[in-house]
Order: C-alpha cells, then structure tokens, then sequence
C-alpha cells in the first residue's frame, strides 16, 4: 500500500511541475548542464532516502520515528517526481554515462563504499545493517543516516543553487535546502532524546 501511494505522488509530482513550467522564459538545458545533472543526481539521492525511511517504519513503534520517516518519504518521493518530470519535459536522459556530480567538479570524488554514489549516502553495508536492527537501535542508526543523507543532499542542492539556470528547479533547490536543514535540527533533538548524536 504505502509503495503504491508512493508511486502515485511520484506521477502526480511529475505530471504537475512538467506541465506548469514556472512561467519564465528559460531555455531547455543540454544534457551536461547542472540542471539535468542535478535532476539525475538527486533522484538518485532522494530514491535511497525513500528507502531508507520505509525501511525504518518496519522496524519501529516509535510514532515520532515513524511519522519522520513517513514526511520525508512522501516529500522526497514527490521531490523526485519533479526532478524526472523535468527530465522528460527537456528530452533528456534520466542516466549520465558521466560519473555522479560532474555537474558540480565533483566527479572524481572517492566514495564512502559500494552503493554510496554522492556526498551523504549509505553504503549498502549501512542499509544492510538498518535492516537488521529493531527499536531504538534502528531509530538512532536511521536518524544518524538520514542526518548525514541530507547533509549531503543540501551540498548538491546549494550547488544548484549556484549553477542551475531554471528557475523553477532553483527554486525547488531552495525549499530543499530549507527543508532539509530544518530535519536536521528536528533528527539532532531526536537523537539527543535517545542519548546519541549525529556521527562525524
């Protein structure tokens, strides 16, 4: 149930910002421009914070988790449906033979480990481990991941900030960075609550 309703804000998400367009005059961008880099990227990104948090409402009773995990789902999955609608709008590939965050002169980066792709994502060990732990063990390794998730997420979404030309995708770069900085503080109390912190 929950992975259909996700799908059908995922559409319903694409279908709205492909078909508003934000009233400007912009042109479409190529393929190697920050703005299809950054819609590829963090659809990439948004889809491990998705997974993340459903994996954590299984693992939980916690209502204060639990009813995180669900906002960030929902708003991501619906973030995500924006940035592939553009996509599809600009006729442009939704992969990159490019490795991730060229767009920004990162795309040397070492990664953290095997499926860790940009600046904040778990490695599949880390998703692993998540999805063996139950309770307050799963809640702070959840809120330490998705701490660090979005840390990264808000590096990307200030580099389109500074280098995407689309307004109307600036502007979602803006509510990300807002958004996401405010779950920051909320995830900080959360773990303080629980007698842990945000890891290094």
């Amino acid at each position: 149930m929950a992975g259909t309703a996700a799908a059908v804000l995922v559409a319903a998400g694409a279908i709205t910002y492909a078909a508003a367009g934000d009233g400007s005059n912009d042109t479409v961008p190529d393929a190697g421009s920050a703005d299809a880099g950054f819609a590829r990227d963090m659809a990439v990104h948004h889809q491990q914070a998705v997974e993340m948090a459903y994996v954590v409402r299984d693992r939980t009773d916690d209502e204060d988790v639990r009813r995180l995990a669900y906002d960030i789902a929902q708003t991501q999955a619906n973030q995500r449906g924006m940035l592939l609608g553009w996509l599809d709008l600009w006729e442009l590939p939704k992969v990159s033979a490019d490795a991730p965050m060229t767009w920004m002169g990162m795309g040397d980066m070492p990664s953290a480990g095997e499926g860790s792709l940009m600046p904040g994502m778990a490695t599949d060990a880390e998703m692993k481990r998540l999805g063996t732990l139950n309770g307050k063990q799963a809640e702070v390794f959840f809120l330490q991941l998705m701490t660090a998730h979005h840390k990264g997420g808000i590096h990307m979404a200030e580099g389109c900030l500074d280098k995407c030309a689309v307004g109307v995708e600036k502007r979602l770069a803006r509510t990300m960075v807002n958004g996401q900085h405010a779950e920051i503080d909320l995830m900080a109390d959360m773990l303080r609550e629980r007698g842990a912190k945000p890891r290094p």
